[in-house]
């Protein structure tokens, strides 16, 4: 198999394909995985999946951050509208690490079976096609120049832009209106209040606030525009914004200097109604983009590796030894993955209506928050949904370990 893209979804199928014995390789065409305001999300779901894969104390011995809630400040008040702490899980709570350490993680353990390869400053360019027109590879670029890598099987895992999907012709259906969302880092003190996650409305604005133990991970949800409107009323009126809605940060509004600082967001909610043909499947952004709203990104593209894995491996060993790749198969793993999806974004852009669109509009509170303060159950279940998906997916496949032997 040949995976475009090292981010989760590529990683860790790579990684999944690599320990059952499959010859797998990953292109990444950057040089490394750092890069700033990427997702670092990890689910309880996700947590659970590194455990089954024995990966998860050295995940916790990576620096990382646990939060059991995610709470709305509104009208002076926080209310917690997810508690971890209320699922029978082993893992009842959140992990932020930052995505470059997770990737390194993943790759260095595939790194250790011998089928693995990971080609760095590699870019996927397009699909190769065989004579019939079955999709057989991918033409890249890296050090050595442009190249052809045959594969029994495609795997698009290059994000919401890819190039592979442009490439071969497949249109993702727009699913929510687009909103911008900014991302930039406040500097944080031991006397900043312990808030976790928290998201902070009133006047028409929106800032959310993930501690980083060292830093605040800043976020301003504004309408598709939002970073031209920023532009033209200035840093004054933006760092007044902040300092308003979030006042315990204001005497430190003015480390927002310039432009440069803000990293903008289209928070674009789409979907492929086709995740395959003959050769090529997409997974991941690749398959359906998704915003911010609840850290559903990088979940839902591991929830989709393990779900291609467990029903791949086998086919893919069969055509190791010279058999025929069954491509129906690839059918299954939309099947499989697309009422998660679905139901995730549904989510997605109900919070959006419901709760960031009435907010903007500046017309008021939004009541949506106020729900899960008088229902009990309500957070209950945004708890479940957020930390598990509508289907959480196991790691079902054998691990052939490095030498040989199958454990």
């Amino acid at each position: 198999m040949c995976i475009a893209g090292g981010g989760p979804a590529g990683a860790v199928l790579g990684l999944l394909l690599a320990r059952s014995g499959v010859d797998v390789v990953v292109l990444e065409k950057h040089a490394d995985f750092r890069r700033d305001f990427r997702g670092d999300t990890v689910h309880p779901a996700t947590l659970q999946i590194l455990d089954e894969l024995g990966l998860i104390e050295k995940f916790h011995a990576l620096p990382h951050q646990k939060v059991s809630t995610i709470g709305v400040v509104q009208e002076g008040r926080r209310i917690d509208i997810a508690d971890f702490r209320r699922l029978k899980v082993r893992y009842p709570y959140m992990a932020f690490v930052p995505q470059w350490d997770f990737l390194d993680l993943i790759t260095a353990e595939a790194k250790r079976y011998p089928g693995f390869r990971l080609l760095m400053n590699t870019e996927a360019l397009g699909v190769v096609r065989d004579e019939g027109g079955r999709v057989a590879g991918l033409r890249v670029r890296g050090p050595q120049g442009e190249r052809q890598i045959r594969s029994t099987l495609v795997v698009a895992a290059d994000g919401r832009h890819s190039v592979i999907r442009r490439d071969a012709g497949f249109v993702p259906t727009l699913i929510g209106r687009s909103l911008d969302v900014i991302f930039f880092k406040i500097s944080r003190r031991d006397t900043d209040p312990d808030e976790g996650i928290c998201v902070r409305i009133g006047n028409g604005k929106i800032f959310g606030a993930t501690d980083r133990r060292t830093y605040w991970q800043m976020s301003y949800e504004t309408s598709t525009g939002g970073m031209e409107k920023v532009r033209g009323e200035g840093l004054d009126k933006f760092r007044a914004d902040l300092s308003e809605l979030v006042p315990f940060l204001a005497d430190r509004a003015h480390e927002v200097s310039s432009l440069d600082q803000l990293s903008p967001l289209e928070a674009r909610i789409d979907r492929l109604e086709r995740w395959h043909e003959p050769g090529l499947l997409f997974i991941g952004d690749a398959a359906h983009a998704m915003s911010p709203v609840a850290g559903f990104g990088v979940n839902l593209a591991v929830q989709d590796a393990v779900a291609t894995s467990n029903i791949l491996t086998a086919e893919l060993l069969r055509a190791q030894e010279g058999r025929i790749f069954d491509d129906e198969l690839l059918a299954r793993v939309r099947r499989r993955r697309k009422r998660a999806v679905a139901l995730s974004q549904g989510l997605q852009r109900a919070t959006q209506k419901f709760g960031i669109d009435e907010a903007l509009d500046g017309s008021g509170q939004p009541p949506a928050p106020k729900v899960f303060e008088k229902l009990g159950v309500a957070q209950w279940l945004m708890s479940r949904v957020i930390g598990l998906g509508f289907r959480p997916e196991h790691v079902r496949t054998q691990e052939k370990a490095p030498e040989g032997t199958v454990r």
